[in-house]
């Protein structure tokens, strides 16, 4: 199953690669600007950006760091996010690999800072790939990460899965705060600090880049309108003339560190 599901990741972003590159959410962002803040990168440190998407995360860091490897599960992806980084210029200190977050194909140790950005709740083992984060950062090397944050109401978290699965079925979950400070304390980490930061989608725009036929948009569309109040509440929906304008979510970004040594 874990090799039929990759294989729809890699042909699902392959696919998607050119939107995902374009998107303004992903180029730019809170969470993107509270990274750099809580990391610190320096020109010492050599960093890895797993499941590196349009290469957004990569190209920041890479002025404020000696070398940065853009790595994801998708040859398509990496190639648009090798030509996005290019064509931005002024950076040449990126390398593209791909790579399995949950299989690195990096030493123990190799790295200093690790990023990565809105990917896990595609992950089928989250608790493997943080321990691969894990074991390729130095001791005392740091880390953030950022994922969707999963609504404490049960109510608002069952009709978060339904409206992803319906629009990406590579989405697996979303989780709470708990279970990632679990998750990543589980792996070996020292949590330093978690952000909650809210990210407004442009409906439009987010649905299509996801693939969908317009009869799927339509649903979906339709799956918002008709949301219950909490769930309205909650995302901050907004609609016009029955059809959805923009939606917030939430991102928990979790910044962490491996332990130095003793």
């Amino acid at each position: 199953m874990t090799r039929e599901f990759k294989n729809r990741v890699r042909e699902r972003f392959g696919r998607a690669a050119d939107g995902y590159i374009r998107d303004a959410g992903f180029a730019t962002g809170d969470d993107l600007n509270t990274m750099v803040e809580l990391l610190q990168p320096s020109s010492d440190d050599n960093m890895l950006d797993v499941a590196c998407g349009g290469g957004h995360t990569a190209l920041r860091f890479a002025p404020l760091v000696r070398s940065v490897v853009a790595s994801d599960l998708s040859m398509v992806m990496l190639k648009k996010a090798q030509e996005y980084v290019s064509e931005e210029g002024g950076v040449d200190n990126v390398i593209f690999r791909e790579a399995d977050a949950e299989d690195l194909p990096f030493p123990a140790g190799a790295f200093t800072l690790l990023t990565c950005r809105i990917a896990p709740h595609h992950f089928p083992d989250v608790p493997r790939a943080l321990s691969e984060f894990h074991r390729v950062l130095r001791r005392g090397g740091r880390m953030a990460l950022v994922d969707t944050l999963m609504p404490s109401d049960p109510e608002v978290a069952e009709w978060h899965q339904e409206m992803e699965r319906l629009r990406d079925n590579t989405h697996i979950r979303a989780f709470t705060e708990e279970e990632w400070t679990e998750m990543v304390s589980a792996a070996g980490f020292i949590i330093h600090e978690t952000v909650v930061v809210e990210k407004t989608h442009d409906f439009p725009a987010w649905a299509s880049r996801g693939g969908m036929s317009r009869n799927d948009i339509s649903e979906l569309n339709k799956l918002f309108v008709e949301a219950p109040n909490k769930v309205q509440d909650y995302f901050q929906i907004e609609t016009f003339a029955g059809e959805v304008e923009t939606y917030t979510d939430q991102k928990l970004l979790i910044y962490a560190s491996r332990p130095p040594k003793k």
